[in-house]
């Protein structure tokens, strides 16, 4: 039986963020809360675990903004940086918990990690770098503490990209296409979240209205849609135009299975 899981939505911005630098559109400029999103990523609490999925370049103030106090593991989904940017700031867990983060990732996510982060696997080691195990995962499901991990394989234009079936929650990011043998994976989910970039066709992302089939064909119950562009439309206004078993994400909505 798989432990309760409590979700917490850090981020669901894309790359850019919303509101993004320079803009004046109506989303940017939009009082709502909902438009306020920094880049995807998610806390994931059992009862005896708790861990990120990706450490995006607003990760301190993510976990300010929510409290969080206790953390023991990383996961990467893929090395682009709007996912890599935020692991020096594990230092401060670091520090109060006198112990080492674990960090999860598969080949190409931990050779651009030892790129961005040379100094941290350096072999002389400057005081006060993060301390970090690295653990290399393929397909493989994995466990940390009381939770099982199963890998999903999806297709980032030609990028391969890890989602994360974890008992009945499953979360993708940086999607355009998903292959037969993956989406078994993913069936029997009862909460699918996955990315929906803009309304309009983009090389590497899932749009809005595929993110919506691919809901519809793996007969998911209940989904979240992230990684967020300011070209969908204000949360409001988007969230009157879907089925009622399919939401927008926002930063702070939290889950529990």
């Amino acid at each position: 039986m798989s432990p309760s899981l409590r979700i917490t939505f850090l981020g669901t911005g894309t790359s850019s963020g919303v509101p993004m630098i320079g803009c004046h559109c109506p989303v940017c400029t939009s009082a709502d809360a909902k438009d306020k999103r920094l880049r995807s990523s998610v806390l994931v609490e059992t009862p005896a675990t708790t861990f990120v999925i990706d450490t995006t370049p607003d990760f301190r103030e993510q976990m300010l903004r929510i409290g969080n106090e206790k953390l023991d593991a990383v996961l990467f989904t893929h090395p682009h940086k709007d996912h890599t940017a935020g692991l020096d700031d594990i230092r401060p867990y670091n520090f109060f918990q006198q112990k080492a983060m674990e960090v999860y990732a598969n080949a190409m996510t931990i050779n651009q990690l030892k790129v961005e982060f040379a100094y941290v696997f350096a072999e002389h080691k400057y005081p006060g770098i993060p301390d970090i195990n690295l653990h290399e995962i393929d397909l493989t499901p994995f466990t940390i503490a009381d939770v099982t991990i199963t890998p999903i394989l999806v297709w980032h234009h030609k990028l391969p990209v890890y989602g994360f079936r974890i008992g009945d929650f499953t979360y993708i990011t940086d999607a355009n296409r998903i292959d037969d043998a993956e989406k078994e994976k993913i069936k029997g989910s009862s909460v699918l979240v996955v990315n929906a970039l803009r309304r309009e066709q983009h090389i590497s992302h899932f749009t809005l209205d595929e993110a919506v089939a691919l809901t519809e064909e793996l007969h998911i119950p209940k989904a979240y849609f992230t990684h967020i562009s300011h070209q969908l439309g204000t949360h409001v206004a988007v969230e009157e135009e879907l089925p009622a078993h399919i939401r927008l994400a926002y930063d702070g909505l939290v889950v529990e299975l």
